[in-house]
């Protein structure tokens, strides 16, 4: 199973990188992860940061705007963030829960290289939201944002038409918020002057 997350890294240098990230649990999917395995692409600034320093958190959140645009770029302003526990990384302020790691393992014989992690620490932040249609369909919309360079641009409007139907009959300020800057995003992508 595939969890939807953010996580945070700290590259070299010190800066901290906030990526959404979709990584595959490892073990009973329905019990608190201590194992995942991470895939980013071997250009994102993730795999850099994780390559140099193996250790970073994963975030459980139901914030799509920081979601969003984490997608597509640096969020600015940054997310409010606070020292981890026992990794040298950051904590998202307003995470549900979050899962400090270590990657024990690493493949790079891919485009995407795998890393498998090891949970060192958690914590709890506050209670989930819970479900709601429109926070999955900016998700989707999110991961759509980045792949206008491999997809038909005529496929990704379609799915985001689908998708602005599920976040105007569902979502809250926020979801639409997030929604309409993705949208913007797509519209930017498409005439960059």
């Amino acid at each position: 199973m595939i969890l939807e997350g953010v996580v945070t890294t700290v590259s070299p240098d010190g800066r901290v990188n906030v990526a959404p990230m979709g990584p595959r649990l490892l073990g009973d999917p329905y019990a608190a992860p201590n194992r995942f395995l991470l895939r980013p692409y071997r250009t994102a600034r993730t795999c850099a940061n994780l390559l140099a320093h193996g250790e970073g958190v994963l975030h459980v959140t139901d914030d799509v705007l920081l979601l969003a645009k984490a997608a597509v770029g640096e969020p600015d302003p940054p997310p409010p963030m606070r020292p981890a526990e026992v990794v040298r990384g950051w904590v998202l302020a307003d995470a549900c829960r979050w899962y400090e790691f270590r990657v024990v393992s690493r493949d790079e014989r891919a485009e995407r290289v795998g890393l498998e992690a090891e949970v060192v620490h958690a914590g709890r932040g506050r209670d989930f939201f819970g479900l709601n249609r429109a926070m999955y369909a900016v998700v989707e919309a999110a991961i759509l944002a980045t792949r206008t360079a491999l997809l038909p641009r005529a496929d990704i409007e379609a799915e985001f038409c689908k998708l602005a139907v599920l976040v105007e009959k569902t979502g809250g300020p926020r979801e639409r918020e997030a929604f309409a800057f993705l949208q913007d995003y797509l519209r930017r992508q498409a005439d960059p002057g």
